[in-house]
């Protein structure tokens, strides 16, 4: 059996990716812009930290290493605006959010590197309905076991991290009823889910890891889809189930909760294994409904997820004053208790302004910074109307309705949340 070697990095130590949305200023469909995009940014400071992603209407922005989430808001911030620039230069908007709100996926283009023309060939028509967007954050640990561990202590809070991220309600044209519908995407693969329960430590992980290759399920850790999964080159383990927030200071006030809630699982015993029992019913209904699902703890209690999200957070307070970073969870606190996730914000952008177009001008304004106030489009803008309903997508295009035929027509209810 195969050692894989693990990079010692130092504990509580952060970073983030976030794949970030390409789109056209007048239609706001998506565009298939990265190849511009990369090449206008080629000589800028930030140019080896935005990469090409599985289609070429995304991109992927790559944090460095810091100790405090300020920081990583403050290098945020700076590489936004400097993807904003290099953006308005080639002439196409950014956004946040999960899932593009009525992109077909069947005019993505795959971006032309060899690992992502394997997964189309390989994956067929999912590789371009991976046109989903998500942020993963990366905690640093100093061993591989440590690494395990952590993996085990936070998966049952893969829902907390789910319903506070969701950010992707809309789907092809529809509402979806769905809080965060990425995930569903990402759950098409075969080696997606969570690490098997019987993976207690890196040798462990080193024998299954054999064990797929060995069976030609996996050439190596990239093709595991899990929700969280080590990451031994960079000396971290990456949580992957966020959807890309649509604005820095949340992704940022997201990186700040995990690095506190690592600190906090690894003062906790172990999970119970009966934590594995509602692990995807936990999964299915921080999707769906988002905060307002049910959770079941690992003592197999019932109880709300926002419920238990607020008595997490009381119990997070202490180490984040410990650490410096009780201004950013108190923050995520309220905002998410108070005025709920992204998902929500959209939903009453849509409700607002009555067009999905409209509503993804407002999801690249909120990314620049804008968010509060946004304002409707020039007029003379080329658009596909489209409605959030559960008409098929080409009938909503031949036959637009009104707001009101709209609302009277559609099965999905006004509003979720």
């Amino acid at each position: 059996m195969d050692q894989i070697p693990f990079v010692s990095s130092a504990p509580n130590t952060l970073g983030i990716e976030l794949e970030l949305q390409l789109i056209d200023p007048r239609s706001f469909d998506l565009t298939a812009a990265s190849d511009e995009l990369l090449a206008q940014l080629a000589n800028h400071p930030i140019a080896d930290r935005v990469k090409p992603e599985i289609t070429r209407s995304m991109i992927e922005l790559n944090s460095s290493v810091h100790e405090h989430p300020v920081g990583l808001l403050a290098e945020m911030r700076e590489m936004r605006d400097a993807l904003c620039e290099a953006a308005d230069a080639v002439g196409v908007g950014v956004a946040g959010g999960g899932a593009h709100p009525f992109m077909r996926w069947q005019e993505r283009s795959i971006s032309d590197t060899p690992r992502f023309q394997y997964l189309a060939e390989m994956y067929g028509y999912l590789a371009r309905q991976f046109t989903v967007f998500g942020q993963h954050i990366h905690l640093g640990v100093k061993s591989g076991d440590d690494a395990i561990r952590l993996v085990q202590g936070i998966s049952p809070y893969v829902p907390h991290f789910i319903a506070m991220s969701a950010s992707s309600p809309y789907c092809e044209g529809v509402d979806t009823l769905f809080s965060c519908c990425r995930l569903n995407a990402v759950n098409s693969f075969p080696l997606a889910g969570h690490m098997p329960a019987e993976v207690t430590d890196w040798y462990r992980f080193e024998a299954h890891l054999a064990q797929l290759r060995d069976s030609g399920l996996a050439d190596s850790i990239k093709d595991l889809y899990w929700d969280i999964r080590p990451k031994p080159e960079f000396g971290t383990v990456e949580i992957r189930v966020c959807d890309t927030p649509l604005t820095v200071e949340r992704a940022c006030q997201m990186a700040a909760f995990a690095q506190a809630l690592a600190v906090l699982v690894a003062r906790d015993p172990q999970p119970d294994p009966k934590a594995w029992l509602a692990y995807r019913s936990n999964h299915f209904q921080a999707c769906r409904f988002g905060l307002h699902g049910n959770y079941v703890t690992p003592d197999g209690e019932r109880v709300r997820l926002a419920d238990h999200l607020r008595a997490l957070f009381t119990r997070l307070m202490p180490i984040a004053e410990e650490m410096g970073t009780t201004d950013m969870l108190t923050g995520l606190r309220d905002e998410i208790l108070r005025t709920g996730n992204d998902a929500r914000w959209l939903r009453n952008q849509f409700h607002r302004v009555r067009e999905l177009p409209l509503m993804v001008e407002s999801m690249t304004r909120a990314w620049r910074g804008e968010r509060a106030g946004v304002q409707g489009a020039e007029q003379g803008a080329v658009r596909r109307r489209i409605r959030a309903t559960s008409e098929p997508l080409q009938a909503a295009l031949a036959s637009p309705m009104t707001p009101a035929q709209a609302e009277a027509t559609s099965p999905w209810p006004p509003r979720l949340h």
